[in-house]
This record gives structure tokens, sequence and C-alpha cells, in this order.
């Protein structure tokens, strides 16, 4: 069975990954959705997140496919023969507008289901615009996510 994670990953963070390797052993395929969104200003290229995302899964194959997508996500789902999204939940306020998307994305296409799971607590706290933030003042953020996209980082950040 395959799914989806979709998201901006701008840049993809520890939690992401969690998510990923977590999905994994529930899924034989997880595609890995990168938003393409002209209006939303992103400091990483659409092409520089999927090439960031495709480093880091390498050791996985053809277990995780890197793809990116604009439009609705239930075409997109569709287009990639998969039968279930996944969200990362950190807290309860994830949960209201995840909850929300999931039922409209229920109501464009009733045969796709949304799995939540849950964050790892070690990486609960994590978010991509927090990352960007402690990045751009020159703040640590190995912890945060990979070492490849925290080279990167520092190269868009360079002072």
């Amino acid at each position: 069975m395959k799914a989806v994670f979709p998201g901006s990953f701008d840049p993809i963070t520890n939690g992401h990954t969690d998510i990923v390797r977590r999905a994994l052993s529930i899924f034989d395929t997880v595609v890995i959705g990168v938003l393409e969104n002209p209006e939303k200003e992103t400091i990483f290229s659409t092409a520089e997140r999927v090439e960031l995302i495709k480093q880091e899964f390498e050791a996985e194959g053809d277990k995780v496919v890197t793809a990116s997508f604009s439009g609705l996500l239930v075409d997109f789902v569709k287009n990639q023969d998969a039968q279930v999204i996944i969200r990362g939940l950190r807290a309860i306020s994830d949960y209201d507008y995840e909850a929300q998307l999931a039922l409209m994305n229920k109501t464009l296409a009733k045969n796709i289901e949304t799995l939540f799971l849950i964050t790892s607590e070690s990486s609960s706290y994590i978010s991509s615009s927090l990352v960007r933030q402690v990045a751009k003042f020159g703040g640590a953020v190995s912890e945060l996510v990979p070492a490849h996209v925290e080279k990167a980082l520092k190269e868009k950040f360079k002072r």
C-alpha cells in the first residue's frame, strides 16, 4: 500500500523524517509530496527542497519517492496511485486544522483516507518556520534538521 506525506518542507526537519520512517513500518511506499505554491515565499526553491529530501532518504531506495505538486492534494494522491494521506500532529492545536483538511479531502475523494501520526516526543516542538528563524539569526539547528540540511541553511543565511 502507498501513502502520500504532503508538505512545504521548507526545510525538511527531523520531525518530518521521523514521520516518514515510522510510516514506512506501515506502508510499502511513502511518496513525499512537496507543495509548489508560487504565492508562498520559501527560502529553498521547489527543486532544492526535493533534492534535500531525496538526499535524506537515499538509503530507503524506491520505498520513498519524492515529487513536487501544485493544485489539490487529492488529485496528487490519485495520480500517485496512493490510498492514504499521512499527516503529523505535534499538538492538539494541530488537530483542529488537520481535521478540517482531512474532512475536506474526504469530501473531494471518498476513497482516500487520512492517517494522523503523533510526532515523537523528541521532535514535537520542531517546525520548519522555527528552524528558519533560528537559522536566519545564526542559531544552532543541528538537533532540528539532518546534517546536509543544516549545511544548506548555513549557505542560505551566510552573514
